[in-house]
């Protein structure tokens, strides 16, 4: 691939030494996947946490990915160093990734596969991802995809799946539908695996004693003001986006797997192909892992659950609600309606994971507030400010 810098490139990530970090997090199990979740270019906070992770002497024994994040753990699983990641996400820009499939759209028309050219996806993979095959690899890689002929969930490094092109598995991971063509992986036709789950925690923990799962892609769904009027793809990837989000929050309140640690990077401000904010989300990537991971104590021992907890206050504005009953439905345990049919918590204040929370962003008028104790945490709906950028150069 061949990749020019611009005459303005993003702002460069902090360097930071691969040495332990004093706040090593020691208390952790020997067995721990990790997980990358899919979110477009906001997945360069990936390399972030990696860094985090290097700095407390956390090496997983097991990595599993879908679309970006599939890219990142081949890359990592590859020997790709951090540096090199790093370098390479704050050089690349549109044109390296999008290029129009103007003959596939002039002859095939709506019969045309995609929007955009495989070539330059094909292209970046190859450069990062280790060639040969699943089994070749020296640690266990797990590639979330789905088979877009029979609708099945496909995760390549399985038992069984295991004599196929990395390559090949990961530019599926990464051939978001309509936009990249489907790729063939062991004559198989798949498709961007955040399709069906987005984060892979339920596979990934098969064997392992701990997880720790990145999301960067649906965890906060901000207003995105006139959505209209940014043309169908922005209404294709926001409509992405909330299902993706929808599926993963449904998987995250049915897991019953490992103690996981949820890392959240601060990274819905910006849509998924931002070009420019390379170095911002990197480094969002790292303050957020650094902070779970040295909150998590001696957590990630316990049998299950997520974390890092905090105690939270959840206040109802009586005034903004309606009375829907929303609320009450998604969470009942937490949520009860009054004589007056105004929402109100069971307990306040309560211990709150970092996938609890999903009945606040339904709320249709905003009315309930989520304060954390420690006041780290204050939050209505997440719709209350608006996130879409400016395009992109």
């Amino acid at each position: 691939m061949r990749i020019v810098p611009s005459s303005s490139p993003s702002p460069s990530p902090k360097r930071r030494s691969n040495t332990p970090s004093a706040a090593v997090t020691r208390s952790l199990p020997k067995r721990v996947a990790l997980v990358l979740g899919g979110g477009g270019l906001k997945g360069f906070a990936h390399i972030g946490v990696l860094r985090a992770l290097d700095e407390r002497g956390i090496d997983p024994v097991s990595y599993a990915g879908t679309s970006i994040g599939a890219l990142i753990a081949a890359a990592r699983v590859g020997g790709v160093t951090l540096d090199e990641m790093t370098d390479r996400a704050l050089l690349l820009r549109k044109r390296d990734l999008f290029r129009i499939n103007h003959l596939g759209m002039l002859l095939e028309r709506m019969r045309s596969p995609s929007l955009y050219l495989e070539g330059p996806l094909r292209d970046l993979v190859t450069g990062a991802v280790p060639s040969g095959t699943f089994r070749e690899l020296p640690r266990k890689l797990l590639v979330n995809t789905v088979d877009v002929e029979r609708g099945t969930r496909m995760v390549w490094g399985l038992p069984g799946l295991e004599d196929v092109s990395v390559c090949d598995a990961v530019y599926a991971s990464c051939a978001l539908p309509g936009f990249f063509p489907p790729g063939d992986v062991g004559g198989r036709s798949c498709i961007d695996g955040g399709t069906i789950d987005n984060l892979p925690t339920d596979i990934a923990s098969l064997g392992a004693e701990a997880v720790v799962a990145v999301d960067v892609g649906s965890a906060d769904l901000g207003r995105v003001p006139d959505i209209t009027s940014h043309g169908f793809a922005a209404i294709y990837m926001r409509a992405a986006t909330i299902m993706m989000h929808s599926l993963q929050n449904s998987a995250l309140s049915d897991y019953k797997g490992p103690p996981m640690l949820l890392v959240r990077p601060r990274v819905g401000q910006r849509d998924w192909f931002s070009f420019a904010h390379a170095g911002e989300m990197i480094d969002a990537g790292y303050a957020a892992a650094a902070s779970a991971l040295d909150q998590v104590g001696d957590l990630l021992l316990s049998p299950g659950g997520i974390y890092p907890h905090r105690m939270v206050s959840i206040d109802v504005n009586r005034k903004r609600c309606i009375g829907c009953g929303i609320c009450v439905a998604l969470a009942p345990r937490v949520m009860a309606m009054d004589s007056n049919k105004k929402a109100y918590a069971h307990a306040s204040p309560l211990l709150w994971s970092p996938a609890d929370g999903e009945f606040v962003q339904q709320c249709p008028t905003e009315a309930i507030t989520v304060k954390s104790m420690d006041g780290t945490l204050r939050t209505t709906k997440p719709m209350s400010e608006p996130t879409l950028d400016a395009a992109d150069d």
